[in-house]
């Protein structure tokens, strides 16, 4: 599939006379000579093309958003031998001043002693270094695999694809002049209702723009602070009728929905007073759309109903949350059901125990649907504080429903080549759910994924919110705060319930873990897990 031509192998190979720097802002390495920068993009590995340069690189980036830089290190290209070694030009950001950075050979005998004589680097950087090479080199192999298979039938994709991720590249090396030009190129090629990669290309290219203008030259030290989201109403107007769609017409939203009313069900039997904290209240979608169907599952389930539910949400817009609380009461009254609403005024961030009222002998979940990512720092400061709250709130169990990609890496480039690979398959997905020159498919993709990309892209700091993590991360994440898993065990009931509100094919549920992962094809979308104290 196209999404798949985004895992490209990209080789940088500097002209005579090119002195590598370190960039010590979020960027990495740069290139620095008095001639034109020349960039070589190659889709191959050496391993499946045995006459590549034996010069060229692969451009890691180095230093972290925290602000914290690690001293430059080289990973070569599968051409190269594991064992060569290079001396490159280093800029210490701690004292301003250049040093030359010499690393060992992999294998070498005196690996750990050539690094024991340079301040600043320890085992465990070396370490780090040499599991990256070898994770990339595999990486590498099997995406080029799959791109050397599709390259007569997807020609123009590959070149866009290469068009992408070399202004990527000019981005991260501070490069205005030759980002600047690459841009115009790709604003002929990325097209808003082009293929699904030209589509896709064009929000990376927004993302990249926004980036752009946020950077120094070449030369300089630190970079222009990511200015604060400063949305109008009429932005917000055009994003919630994105997500409306999205909720309409995609699987994303409603599969973790799903999970998390059966999930909430299983932990309410027999159970006459319950209560549902929902964190984000449902990402702020109108008429508590899962809460409905909750209701209607408590009436429909063999027994009594409860005698008493609770739902409180927890938001920022309390009269957006009020509104849906009293249309949720009305509807539960209409079906006999006693539901009390109530809403917390705040963020996730400064949520205290003491903002949540539980009553004795009455069961309490809480619920998370795409919200907890939105809290992940540098620092792991502000979602241990969240996870705390909810942990000595002591739920019965907390559903957890997260974006399935790794898009929270402390490296820019990393973060670029995974974003794409993702968002490349949830747009291929949309090509087989709705005509080519639909205006729906065009305000889901240009009004909230691309929200979504422009974010991962661009901005830093704090005002990087869409910080994605895989299921993996979060158990380690949760497994800390003090959770154990709750595993689900019902794969075979998610399918069907799949197939009956999506009939297109291509679409998967897995099990992995004890978790439930809704994918495309082979590309893992979203994820949903159970957690108990």
């Amino acid at each position: 599939m196209i999404h798949d031509m985004a895992n490209v192998f990209l080789s940088l190979e500097p002209c005579n006379g090119d002195q590598i720097g370190y960039d010590p802002m979020e960027n990495g390495l740069y290139l620095s000579h008095h001639k034109e920068l020349s960039y070589s993009l190659n889709p191959y590995t050496s391993v499946l093309k045995r006459n590549a340069p034996t010069n060229s690189m692969i451009i890691s980036t180095l230093s972290n958003d925290s602000g914290s830089f690690k001293r430059l290190r080289r990973t070569p290209s599968l051409g190269e031998s594991f064992g060569s070694n290079s001396t490159f030009y280093s800029t210490d950001s701690s004292s301003g001043g250049s040093s030359n950075c010499s690393l060992p050979r992999i294998g070498s005998t005196n690996s750990v002693n050539s690094l024991s004589l340079q301040p600043g680097i320890h085992f465990r950087d070396h370490v780090w270094a040499l599991n990256q090479r070898y994770l990339a080199a595999e990486a590498i192999e099997e995406a080029a695999a799959d791109i050397i298979n599709q390259e007569e039938e997807n020609g123009e994709g590959m070149k866009l694809v290469q068009l992408l991720i070399t202004c990527a590249e000019a981005v991260a090396c501070r490069d205005k002049s030759r980002a600047s030009v690459l841009l115009s190129e790709l604003r002929a090629s990325a097209l808003v209702f082009g293929t699904s990669f030209q589509r896709v290309a064009s929000c990376f290219m927004q993302g990249l723009a926004d980036r752009l203008a946020l950077v120094q030259p070449l030369g300089t030290v630190g970079y222009v602070a990511t200015p604060a989201m400063n949305k109008t109403d009429i932005a917000l107007e055009k994003k919630e009728e994105a997500l409306r769609l999205l909720y309409e017409i995609c699987p994303h939203i409603q599969f973790g929905h799903f999970v998390a009313n059966c999930s909430i069900l299983e932990a309410f039997e027999g159970e006459s007073f319950i209560h549902v904290v929902d964190l984000g209240m449902s990402l702020g979608l109108p008429h508590g759309h899962q809460w409905r169907r909750l209701v209607q599952s408590l009436v429909n389930r063999p027994g009594q109903p409860p005698r008493r539910l609770r739902i409180t949400a927890v938001g920022q817009n309390i009269e957006k949350l009020q509104i849906i609380g009293d249309e949720l009461e009305d509807y539960a009254r209409s079906l006999g059901i006693n539901l009390e609403f109530s809403a917390v005024e705040s963020n996730l961030e400064n949520l205290k125990p003491k903002d949540i009222k539980v009553y004795d002998g009455e069961v309490l979940v809480v619920n998370s649907i795409l919200q907890l990512h939105c809290v992940v720092k540098e620092s792991r400061g502000a979602l241990n504080s969240v996870l705390q709250v909810v942990h000595e709130l002591s739920p019965k169990i907390l559903v957890l429903v997260e974006q399935d990609s790794s898009h929270n890496g402390p490296f820019f480039l990393g973060r670029f080549m995974e974003a794409l690979h993702y968002y490349s398959a949830i747009f291929d997905s949309l090509d087989v759910m709705l005509p080519k020159y639909d205006t729906r498919r065009a305000k889901i993709e240009q009004f909230y994924f691309a929200e979504e990309i422009k974010n991962i892209v661009s901005c830093e700091g704090p005002a990087r919110v869409e910080r994605h993590e895989r299921v993996d991360q979060w158990r380690r994440r949760m497994s800390r705060a003090g959770f154990q898993a709750a595993p689900i065990k019902m794969v075979s009931q998610a399918k069907q319930w799949l197939a009956k509100v999506n009939g297109h094919e291509g679409f998967t549920i897995t099990e992995e873990k004890g978790c439930l992962v809704l994918g495309w094809k082979s590309k893992p979308i979203v994820a949903a897990s159970c957690w108990k104290c």
